[in-house]
């Protein structure tokens, strides 16, 4: 009974993404961290229909990343957990890559 419940819930997440990247965003309105000026490097979203959201670089407006309203959410909630947050490195008291 799990494996199908798996097959079932696998089958729907794919369904999810091919409709969230067959989406037309070329009008959306991106948004951006308030203070950040135009020619700064940033992270841009933008809210899409159903809830989810999509995501990407000022330097690479191009790639664009989206996220269901349960992906974007579950990212929210870790991100304020601290789920992300990064330890300076030893020796450069930079953000380690893991």
């Amino acid at each position: 009974m799990a494996g199908v419940q798996d097959e079932e819930l696998k089958a729907r997440k794919e369904r999810e993404r091919d409709e969230l990247y067959a989406l037309d965003i070329s009008g959306v309105e991106w948004h951006c961290a308030p203070g950040t000026e135009e020619h700064e490097e940033r992270v841009e979203i933008a809210y899409l229909p159903g809830g989810a959201v999509a995501m990407r670089s000022s330097l690479d407006p191009d790639t664009v990343l989206r996220y269901t309203e349960a992906e974007w959410r579950a990212f929210v909630l870790g991100a304020r957990d601290g789920e992300f947050d990064l330890e300076p490195s030893p020796d450069k008291g930079s953000p380690a890559s893991e």
